[in-house]
């Protein structure tokens, strides 16, 4: 997926239903913009919106919405109680607005914008009194009990609160880098310290969305503790809503909770992926240049990986392969690994096609523009060599795992791992050809020095896989 960012926007208007549907409005007909949520409190007078999107989609749906603001007052709402803000004078050049004049409208109020990484809202459900579960949060949070009492957790704000309707006690979190202290880590440490006040704890929340990496970071944390072997994302999703106990206050749909899988339903092209295999092969055989070889090969190669992964997980588990149990455990999850990586690379080849054929079309009337589409034209060069390169070698991180698949796989899939090593071969032969016809327009020598010996790897690689095959009869 390309770099995705969130962004939202609080308006000062929570109880005009026209006013939040226009803002919504505005925020879904912008191109690349996907409204994922919009959460009204009319207590507030305020209305929360979440969208996402590429960075540049983002600005523009941000503005968009913010274009809407003639229908709202901000006379009544409170960031206009700085009444000496309107006269603020722009004593430096870099304070000026990058949108719009610098003339001050009072009917728009002030705008409070900055930037973060991604927010997860995490509650720990306790069966115990408000005042336990805030002892709790003052124990983890950063911020701890005071500067000379610092918590355990960085990056994580923390309180204890009494959920009313659900009739439990919650320690409630922000954590502000999920990548520095993870979802788990913040759930094992409440659960540590509740331990040790003989305080039980029954499940926990996500409030609002999480980034698939947070609960995949948390998979692989009790994957790895507790000696599991799960390959599949969507069971390791499920894992994560066990371990962490995320349905104990109600369903947790990971459609709607993980914001990349929101991504997906909201209508955006998903690519060359997403088709059926007659429609990816019709589109290949379409009167386009892309798809094209690139494309396929990836295709191919991720074909070989997948094939590779199939006759280990038809050797795992079974009894007359017990012994070989802690063998596939190792080589399975490369093959997974790759086929989901190879795949990307079928929708990556033919972007990268497209950068070029873009470039080529940029004026050349003027020496400036002449210079600027040299250089459009070697980076998109360097694209369109970079991803079949890039597909070489990661095929060939597999030649030593399909190697030890055909001595110690299910001898009954011996044709499959035969089929593997021809695609995978195959694969990089594509690749090969593709970087070749570039090569002669690349002028750095870099991208010339590694094809040869990849393919040559190929070649040998797959020719050892076959013939070790053949010697299992």
């Amino acid at each position: 997926m390309d770099k995705l960012v969130e962004c939202v926007p609080n308006f000062s208007e929570g109880r005009n239903k026209e006013v939040i549907a226009a803002i919504g409005d505005a925020i879904s007909a912008t191109e690349g913009c996907s409204l994922l949520d919009v959460d009204p409190g009319s207590s507030t007078n305020r209305t929360v919106y979440t969208f996402v999107g590429s960075p540049q989609a983002v600005v523009a749906g941000a503005l968009n919405a913010a274009r809407i603001r003639s229908l709202i007052s901000v006379y009544t709402h409170y960031v206009y109680i700085i009444s000496n803000f309107p006269t603020l004078p722009l004593k430096r050049p870099e304070w000026a607005p990058d949108y719009g004049p610098d003339t001050f409208v009072p009917s728009w109020g002030a705008t409070v914008t900055g930037a973060r990484k991604f927010l997860v809202a995490y509650n720990v459900n306790l069966l115990s009194t408000k005042e336990q579960a805030h002892r709790i949060a003052l124990d983890i949070r950063e911020q701890g009990r005071s500067k000379d009492q610092p918590g355990l957790l960085k990056k994580v704000q923390g309180m204890g609160w009494y959920l009313e309707e659900a009739n439990i006690a919650q320690v409630s979190t922000n954590i502000l880098d999920y990548e520095l202290t993870p979802v788990h880590t913040v759930y094992e440490e409440v659960c540590r310290v509740a331990k040790d006040l003989d305080l039980p704890v029954v499940g926990s929340q996500i409030v609002g969305l999480m980034p698939l990496k947070a609960v995949l970071d948390c998979a692989d944390f009790y994957i790895q503790r507790d000696r599991l072997f799960i390959v599949e994302e969507e069971h390791k999703v499920r894992l994560v809503i066990s371990r962490l106990g995320l349905d104990a206050l109600g369903p947790f749909n990971p459609k709607e909770r993980i914001i990349e899988y929101m991504v997906d339903k909201t209508g955006e092209d998903p690519g060359l992926v997403s088709l059926s295999l007659q429609q990816f092969v019709r589109s290949v055989g379409a009167r386009t240049a892309a798809p094209g070889g690139g494309s396929v090969s990836a295709a191919i190669a991720a074909m070989g990986a997948a094939l590779g992964a199939m006759v280990g997980q038809m050797t795992y588990g079974k009894r007359q392969f017990d012994s070989l149990d802690s063998v596939m455990r190792r080589l399975i999850p490369p093959f997974h690994k790759a086929m989901n990586e190879l795949l990307v690379m079928v929708d990556k080849d033919s972007k990268a096609f497209n950068q070029y054929m873009a470039a080529l079309k940029m004026p050349k009337n003027t020496t400036q523009e002449v210079k600027r589409r040299e250089v459009a034209m070697q980076e998109g060069l360097k694209q369109a060599v970079g991803v079949p390169l890039s597909l070489a070698e990661r095929v060939n991180l597999l030649w030593p795992c399909l190697k030890e698949m055909v001595l110690y796989g299910n001898a009954a899939c011996k044709s499959d791992l035969q089929v593997a090593a021809k695609a995978l071969e195959t694969a990089v032969f594509g690749a090969y050809y593709n970087v070749v016809i570039n090569l002669k327009d690349v002028t750095d020598e870099s991208f010339r020095m590694t094809v040869s010996s990849l393919l040559n790897e190929a070649r040998e690689c797959a020719s050892m896989v076959l013939d070790e095959a053949e010697r299992r009869g």
